[in-house]
């Protein structure tokens, strides 16, 4: 995030949500939504689903599944044509407006109306809304990134915060919502293929020098691979072991069934994890991990903050922290510097290695104080919770780099491209036809997280949310034959699934949604691993889906099905010793 989370309840005027079902992924942003709105803020929400927080909107854009891209170029059009963009802020803090303003010259409120069915004057208002507030703050989740064009989306997002001067002041900025714990911490460490802690580019020799002096080892030159990329890789024979830790992607991943094949070709699969998850029961060894409450260290959340974790309990059985077991095993490989004896020790590498993000942040400090955001370069800094402050930016001339955003069929990226400096493209790579008419979103339960591997071990929250619901429209449930309760299966070009019908108006009609917590009915069998060109994330939220109305019978079939390929009796014996003592 570039501001911090409570900077919305306390200072944002506009609060534009976009790709994010707040309310039930992300209660404690919600919490502060809701704090500004009771002071008087405002509130724009893009959402195809009747969400909780649509539902409290001033104005609700029900925008199709993966029509954002022309929904913010309309925002933008409106604010350009009308006038209502921050020219002083435009002048002295950015470059590329002039392409920009081309780009969303054909995203009038009449076309993008056609387009998405949303109200003209919704558009209109909505522009206004945001462009003539005091501080406007945008928050998004992966509504927005989990499309081919991702990239793109929040490249438009970007420009609409800058043109209207939004960056760099309290209770505004460009915000993303993080998906799991300590995602944000994880790249900040370097989790990630093209870059080093710190977010140090992996190409660059004095980076690379860097580390290799501390750590004393010749690191790579090249881009690594990317998540959505392993499975090819493995089938190419590029990967030949995996090491999976905290991540459960025979849930978790896009067109599963992909990954279980490319996973029966790896040499070696190690699991590490807190519970024998639905990828552990594939592993060839099973490392048991300690969890959260079982270790000390540090994470950072969303907003950039970094915070203490304090171990509460020892871990049960051989658990142990992360940490610990990556030192053992750099040591039995003869990599004998990582010899650490507490996580205070490799957060003081961390400052060595990267002291202008990280140097300040002392676990002194960290003990004394409810945590610090970075950059925090000094330990008399007060960290930095409000990013590109004085419009002060992290690019070669200083300024926000705009980028025209172009969309099909709104535009014909391949003609339009050539007229500009710098585009980003985005068009939907499967569209409903006559085998497959329906668009498939996903998302999350407020009961349950992620692949439910703890929550679905949880009682209480299994109770109210014990089972897959697939929402659909009145409408199409009538043309169908559909009443609520029934049993109803998904299939797309990848699989099937079957689960009880929700009838709801939450939906727009020909849209279903559903989630990924449960493996009796994984909706990620049947979603879309076309990925985004420039971060690889996969086109999750929209797939081409064929509706149908079963028995009890056929679902049971299925369910029984799915119970043998998720080995889900085979492994109960092994599965409650590998948890003993959690719940």
């Amino acid at each position: 995030m570039t501001n911090s989370i409570p900077e919305i309840g306390k200072n944002t005027e506009v609060i534009f949500v976009i790709g994010s079902n707040t309310a039930e992924c992300h209660p404690l942003v919600a919490r502060q939504i809701i704090k500004a709105r009771e002071r008087g803020a405002r509130l724009i929400v893009a959402d195809p689903r009747l969400t909780e927080m649509a539902n409290k909107a001033d104005i609700w854009l029900r925008v199709p599944a993966g029509y954002n891209i022309p929904l913010i170029n309309c925002l933008l059009h409106v604010i350009i044509k009308e006038g209502l963009f921050d020219s002083a802020f435009i002048k002295e803090h950015t470059e590329g407006f002039d392409d920009v303003k081309q780009a969303v010259e054909e995203f009038t409120p009449a076309c993008v109306a056609g387009l998405t069915g949303i109200p003209e004057q919704d558009l209109i208002e909505a522009a206004r809304l945001y462009a003539r507030a005091g501080a406007a703050s945008i928050i998004y989740c992966m509504g927005v990134t989990q499309f081919s064009f991702g990239t793109a989306t929040v490249v438009a997002l970007s420009n609409l915060a800058a043109i209207t001067g939004n960056l760099g002041r309290p209770g505004t900025g460009v915000n993303p919502l993080r998906g799991q714990n300590n995602v944000q911490g994880a790249c900040d460490m370097g989790c990630l293929p093209n870059s080093l802690p710190g977010y140090l580019n992996v190409t660059d020799q004095k980076n690379r020098a860097r580390f290799e002096k501390e750590w004393g080892v010749k690191l790579p030159a090249k881009v690594g691979i990317k998540i959505s990329e392993v499975p090819d890789a493995i089938l190419d024979g590029c990967i030949r072991a995996l090491y999976v830790f905290g991540e459960n992607p025979v849930m978790s991943d896009p067109d599963s069934n992909h990954f279980r094949h490319a996973v029966e070709h790896l040499d070696l699969l190690v699991v590490q994890d807190i519970f024998l998850t639905e990828t552990a029961r594939l592993a060839d060894v099973v490392l048991p991990a300690a969890c959260w409450g079982e270790k000390d260290g540090t994470f950072s959340n969303t907003e950039r903050r970094v915070q203490r974790v304090r171990k509460a309990v020892d871990p049960p059985g051989e658990a142990l922290p992360d940490w610990q077991v990556f030192s053992a095993l750099a040591r039995l490989l003869d990599y004998h510097k990582m010899n650490y004896l507490h996580p205070r020790e490799i957060w003081e590498e961390v400052r060595r290695l990267v002291p202008e993000k990280f140097g300040g942040i002392t676990y002194q400090r960290l003990d004394q104080e409810r945590g610090i955001n970075w950059p925090c370069p000094a330990e008399d800094h007060p960290g930095t919770p409000i990013l590109y402050q004085g419009g002060k930016f992290s690019t070669p001339s200083g300024k926000a780099v705009l980028r025209p955003v172009l969309f099909d069929p709104v535009q014909v990226p391949g003609e339009k491209a050539a007229s500009f400096k710098n585009p980003l493209t985005g068009s939907l790579s499967e569209l409903p036809d006559e085998t497959y008419p329906f668009v498939l979103t996903t998302g999350r339960r407020v009961y349950h997280y992620h692949t439910g591997t703890m929550t679905r071990r949880c009682e209480p929250l299994d109770q109210v949310g014990p089972k897959q619901l697939i929402e659909i429209n009145p409408v199409d449930a009538a043309r169908l034959g559909i009443a609520d309760g029934d049993f109803v299966k998904l299939s797309t070009r990848r699989g099937s699934i079957a689960a009880t019908a929700w009838v709801t108006e939450r939906v727009p009609e020909k849209t279903v949604f559903t989630t990924f917590h449960f493996w009796e009915a994984n909706v990620n069998e049947l979603t879309n691993h076309t990925t985004d060109p420039v971060s690889g994330i996969p086109e999750i939220k929209v797939a081409a889906v064929q509706v149908k109305k079963i028995s009890p019978a056929e679902a049971k079939q299925l369910y029984e099905e799915k119970k043998e390929k998720y080995l889900v009796d085979l492994t109960r014996e092994v599965a409650t010793k590998f948890s003993q003592g959690r719940r």
